[in-house]
């Protein structure tokens, strides 16, 4: 008798497993390739989001609700990326955290307003994204034309009026370079170069030379770690004595392991929107113990772009996009980066940006 009970008891239980609603959240980052450190550290972003509303239990409708991650590799760029939304878009994802590039995320995100599929990037920055009037498209870090004025700010008042500026053609680069360059302008300083490289080179000599040759006394790249690395190296291999600075694409401590002794305290500063990450201790320490690993550069973001999802699920009782939408729209809570609420555009209200200094081997917030 009691083996019939503990039957019985193990079917109810498989039955109610069965009836659990499975909500798939797309994830596209580069998984491989010279940005795959950033990607991995995006995707497991979403990741630790998704098992922890697992873990807590969420029910929508009246059904227990399991997320689960659908993870694609965009590799950084564009075709791939949106051959990868389209990807999402047939496996049924119900809303995407990505893509991790401006270049990706900008044709990806055509493919996903086509579908009707709210897509939250954790890290495109180029305001081109959501000047698209696409309504299903977000973004919960404060763009370039923000971050662009803000480290061009800090270049005039601390590091020196005469900047170069050298950007890798990407959507990303390009545009956050865009940005500081007029916004260095409009503050009183000089640009005395500006120059172009691409996001797979990393022989920058040529450049480098002529940057040397009108002696600025800050250098900007818009670019990412993989390039920013090499570049500092090649600066001082020249012997050229101003400071470098990057945006977000070289807030990582990839960029420090790939400049090596190249840079050093007073050297080098990066911005990065969002609050200082020792503010986000306690997500920091979780990341770590989880993956083994430390944070990069965009797994907080990751994480509240996938909260934002959820919670608006949550809010709106349904998974189906078009349901959560007005939800999404008007959604704020408590994020591990900011509050996290959206304007009318799909951007992040009230972004900060902050600028690190590199100090004792790490990036540090600028007191």
């Amino acid at each position: 008798m009691k083996k019939t009970i503990i039957a019985l008891s193990v079917l109810a239980m498989g039955a109610a497993q069965a009836e659990d609603l499975i909500v798939k959240i797309g994830s596209s980052a580069p998984l491989t390739g010279a940005q795959a450190h950033l990607g991995k550290d995006t995707e497991n972003g979403v990741r630790l989001a998704i098992e922890d509303y697992n873990a807590k239990g969420v029910t929508i409708a009246g059904k227990k609700v399991k997320f689960e991650l659908v993870g694609e590799d965009d590799q950084a760029d564009p075709k791939q990326g949106t051959a990868v939304a389209q990807r999402l878009v047939d496996a049924g994802v119900k809303g995407v955290v990505g893509h991790m590039n401006s270049g990706t995320t900008i044709p990806a995100s055509r493919i996903y307003n086509q579908a009707g599929i709210v897509m939250i990037s954790p890290s495109a920055t180029n305001p081109a994204l959501t000047q698209q009037g696409f309504e299903n498209v977000f973004r919960v870090m404060a763009h370039d034309g923000k971050q662009g004025p803000a480290a061009a700010k800090f270049a005039l008042s601390k590091l020196g009026k005469k900047v170069a500026v050298i950007d890798d053609r990407s959507a990303y680069g390009q545009g956050l370079a865009d940005e500081f360059d007029k916004a260095v302008k409009a503050g009183g300083g000089t640009v005395t170069t500006r120059e172009f490289t691409t996001d797979k080179a990393t022989d920058f000599l040529t450049i480098l030379t002529k940057v040397k040759a009108q002696n600025p006394e800050v250098i900007f790249f818009g670019g990412m770690d993989p390039q920013g690395g090499p570049m500092a190296k090649q600066i001082k291999q020249l012997g050229i004595k101003a400071t470098f600075l990057m945006g977000d694409g070289g807030c990582t401590p990839e960029l420090i392991k790939l400049a090596g002794d190249s840079i050093t305290e007073g050297s080098a500063y990066c911005t990065q929107p969002g609050v200082p990450l020792d503010q986000m201790t306690q997500f920091r320490t979780r990341f770590k113990k989880r993956f083994d690993a430390e944070v990069q550069a965009y797994s907080p973001y990751a994480y509240d772009a996938a909260s934002a999802i959820i919670e608006s699920m949550k809010a709106a009782g349904s998974v189906e996009p078009a349901k959560y939408l007005p939800a999404l729209k008007k959604i704020q809570f408590k994020g591990v980066t900011s509050t996290i609420k959206f304007d009318e555009k799909g951007d992040l209200k009230d972004g900060v940006v902050t600028v690190y200094t590199l100090k004792a081997g790490k990036w540090e917030p600028l007191k």
